[in-house]
């Protein structure tokens, strides 16, 4: 009885991966919000987002915060606004909507990037924060989680150290252009989560970098789930 409730959890969880990844891909923006929990709600949603592993946490705070059904359209909705708000005010950055939330990455390309081996927020990052200040200002009922990640180059503790030093610099940053700290959270993974491959310049560059993930604040949840009552 236990293996075939073990096998049956698996089987949804992964039922819902794949119709989350295949239907989000294909669906329209409105879509998009209600797909992710759909085949199980926000506790299958929340297991999901606990075992997407060190690979993406951020699509695993994301998947982990989904709300699901008609309510998660609703949320999905608000989130397609604000996505595209950031994307006209920093085209640089790699903005990428998934279910409930948004995923966006800054590189060096992308308008946040530090000096070797220090983590203060300056010159053209700091413009670039400042123009995300003020999208984050016009949705006031988001949560924001900063990612600190670095290259390969270094010890696994000093990179680790850094990360941090990092996302916390732009979390503060964040905070001393007025978004409230109680949105705000950071989280560092020094190299551990590269997205390509760190024997190459180019990949070192993209892999020294800053990841945010936009998710709705229990307020905002709230009234979705009032809105789309049946």
């Amino acid at each position: 009885m236990k293996n075939r409730i073990t096998k049956s959890i698996l089987f949804v969880l992964a039922l819902t991966v794949v119709v989350s990844c295949s239907t989000v891909k294909n669906a329209n923006k409105t879509q998009k919000g209600a797909v992710i929990g759909a085949a199980g709600g926000a506790a299958v949603g929340g297991v999901i987002g606990n075992n997407v592993g060190k690979g993406n946490t951020a699509l695993g705070a994301i998947i982990g915060a989904v709300v699901g059904g008609a309510a998660g359209g609703y949320i999905g909705n608000r989130m397609d606004k604000q996505a595209e708000r950031i994307e006209t005010e920093i085209p640089g950055a790699e903005v990428t909507r998934v279910g409930e939330g948004i995923n966006v990455t800054f590189n060096e390309d992308a308008g946040v990037y530090f000096d070797t081996n220090k983590s203060a927020v300056k010159g053209a990052s700091a413009e670039t924060l400042n123009r995300l200040a003020g999208v984050l200002k016009e949705y006031p009922d988001t949560n924001i989680l900063v990612e600190g990640h670095t290259d390969s180059a270094g010890s696994d503790e000093y990179n680790m150290t850094l990360s941090q030093q990092r996302a916390q610099s732009v979390t503060n940053y964040l905070a001393s252009q007025g978004i409230s700290r109680s949105r705000l959270t950071a989280k560092w993974y020094g190299e551990n989560q590269p997205k390509s491959d760190n024997s190459t310049a180019e990949g070192k560059a993209k892999n020294r970098r800053v990841e945010m993930v936009i998710i709705a604040n229990e307020a905002l949840k709230q009234e979705a789930i009032n809105k789309t009552k049946g």
